[in-house]
C-alpha cells in the first residue's frame, strides 16, 4: 500500500465520520418533540423539522441508490423533486420517518462499503461522478439542512 492509498483511506474514514455525525445531528433535532411540534411550520415554505428529516432521507436515497446504485427514482418509489420530498403524509410520524432515515443510511453504507472514492458512478442525471464527489455533495446537503433544523428547533423551543 502506497502513501496515496493511506491518504485516501484516511480521507474515506473522515468522510464517513462526517456523514455519520450529520446524520445523527439531523435526527437529534427531533429529540423530545411532540408530533405536532415536529410538523409545525414556522417559515412560509413547507419546511418543518419532520419534513427536513424526510427530505434528507430522500436526498441520500437519490445519491446512494440512484446515483451510485443505478436504480431510477421510479424504481425506488421516490418522488421526483426535492420540493416534493419535504411533503408529509398523514401517516408520517417521528418514529416512521426516523426509521426510514435509518434504513436509507444503512442502505447507503452497504452501497459504498466496497467502493473506493475514485469509483466512477453513472446513475446521476447530469452524467458520471466519482464517489468522492457524491460524498462531498451529501455532506454539503446534510450540513445545509442541519443548520435549517437547528434554527427551526430553536424557534420551536422558544415558544
Amino acid at each position: 500500500m502506497g502513501a496515496s492509498d493511506v491518504l485516501m483511506d484516511d480521507e474515506r474514514t473522515q468522510l464517513d465520520a462526517f456523514v455519520e455525525d450529520y446524520r445523527a445531528a439531523v435526527e437529534a433535532t427531533l429529540d423530545g418533540l411532540t408530533e405536532e411540534q415536529a410538523r409545525r411550520r414556522l417559515v412560509p415554505s413547507a419546511t418543518t423539522l419532520l419534513g427536513l428529516l424526510k427530505h434528507v432521507t430522500w436526498m441520500q436515497r437519490v445519491w446512494f441508490e440512484e446515483c451510485v446504485g443505478g436504480a431510477s427514482r421510479r424504481e425506488l418509489g421516490l418522488v421526483r423533486s426535492p420540493d416534493e420530498s419535504f411533503r408529509l403524509s398523514d401517516d408520517d410520524t417521528i418514529a416512521s420517518v426516523t426509521a426510514a432515515h435509518r434504513e436509507a443510511c444503512a442502505t447507503a453504507r452497504s452501497a459504498v462499503a466496497d467502493l473506493p472514492l475514485d469509483t466512477v458512478v453513472t446513475g446521476h442525471r447530469g452524467g458520471p461522478r466519482t464517489l468522492h464527489w457524491v460524498y462531498l455533495q451529501v455532506l454539503r446537503e446534510l450540513a445545509h439542512h442541519c443548520g435549517h433544523a437547528d434554527i427551526l428547533r430553536e424557534q420551536l423551543l422558544a415558544d
